[in-house]
């Protein structure tokens, strides 16, 4: 049974994603659990990312530090985005320094039959981490979060991280019918991860793709949008779905199609020429999310400040706004930048 009337309707964040006034712009960071907090660094001492990911007392952990630390409106799951294939039997571990790496590609009909379904009894220790998140929380809502079937097809293919994607692109275009497999298989599997966590108890899901930037928009019309819809279908109607990639300024159009009620927007592109843009084309408003560039957290206070300011003045015209980075906090961040943002952002829009 899910937990989500455990979080009240006056969460800021929550209200955000409907669309309705908040108490004041609600604030949260991608990858504000981990990376660039030293309590992080030190609960993670002797451990690997999948084996941190798979141990519920340190999820909560993790997940709680920039909760405490920053005062922040949500939480987000501490996870990783290749956890359902490692919990599926792709052999795949995370590198420090590089990332994902996977032992044998998948480029064949027969690999695209390695990919089973997750089933919730693969991951029992989400559904563990969540309960335990859910009871310390309080008043804080939880995001879950999955990767999008084409950044995940992509490790997958590449058999890591890859600058050009070339043999993904290669295998599309050659071989469609095996590509539509993977992808397919991809979009149930993260559907069910993300129903996996909502029905835990998680308030929201953030469907994060961080390559789909590398596709033309023809391209992601037809090979990845369709799988990215289905993979949210999952969680439709249910909880709040916010859908974030990177370098993805030409593709927002179409990001809209999937259905994710917020739209997260990378720091490439103002938000006020979003809202023009959809406007121009009469799509519906959308949430929009984000979208401080990373790198403006090594500037002085007072051009943090400024540059706070003019996200918050570019996302007025928006349907409801989300305060994010345009991308993760980057590991050498100062923690204490962060936590000037947050004040400075909850000061300035109270309502």
């Amino acid at each position: 049974m899910s937990n989500a009337a455990a979080v009240p309707t006056a969460s800021p964040f929550l209200a955000a994603c409907r669309g309705e006034a908040p108490a004041h712009t609600p604030v949260w960071f991608m990858r504000q659990a981990g990376r660039s907090l030293p309590e992080y660094k030190q609960v993670r001492e002797g451990t690997t990312m999948l084996e941190a990911c798979s141990t519920p007392e340190l999820v909560t952990e993790i997940t709680m530090q920039p909760v405490r630390r920053y005062g922040v409106d949500a939480a987000i799951f501490f996870s990783d985005i290749v956890v359902p294939l490692a919990a599926i039997g792709v052999d795949v571990k995370i590198v420090p320094g590089v990332g994902p790496v996977v032992a044998e590609p998948f480029r064949t009909e027969d690999d695209v039959k390695r990919l089973r379904n997750l089933d919730p009894c693969d991951v029992p220790y989400i559904t563990e981490a969540i309960g335990l998140l859910v009871k310390e929380l309080g008043d804080t809502p939880l995001i879950g979060f999955a990767g999008a079937p084409f950044t995940l097809a992509s490790y997958l293919i590449e058999g890591g991280p890859s600058r050009d994607h070339a043999k993904t692109k290669a295998l599309m275009k050659s071989r469609p019918e095996i590509w539509h497999g993977i992808a397919s298989r991809l979009a149930a599997i993260c559907g069910e991860f993300l129903r996996v966590q909502v029905e835990a108890g998680a308030q929201a899901v953030q469907l994060f793709d961080s390559w789909a930037g590398a596709l033309s928009e023809a391209d992601y019309r037809r090979f990845a949008l369709p799988h990215s819809t289905a993979a949210l279908m999952g969680v439709a109607q249910s909880v709040p779905r916010i859908h974030f990639g990177v370098g993805t300024g030409h593709l927002l159009e179409a990001m809209t199609e999937t259905g994710a009620e917020v739209l997260g927007i990378d720091y490439r592109i103002p938000l006020d020429s979003v809202t023009r843009r959809f406007a121009a084309k009469r799509l519906p408003d959308k949430v929009l999310q984000g979208n401080l560039d990373p790198a403006m957290l090594f500037a002085e206070d007072d051009a943090l400040i400024a540059e706070t300011d003019a996200v918050l003045e570019a996302a007025k015209g928006a349907k409801g706004h989300i305060f994010n980075l345009g991308h993760g906090v980057l590991p050498e961040t100062d923690p204490a930048k962060l936590k000037l943002v947050v004040d400075h952002v909850h000061e300035v829009t109270a309502r």
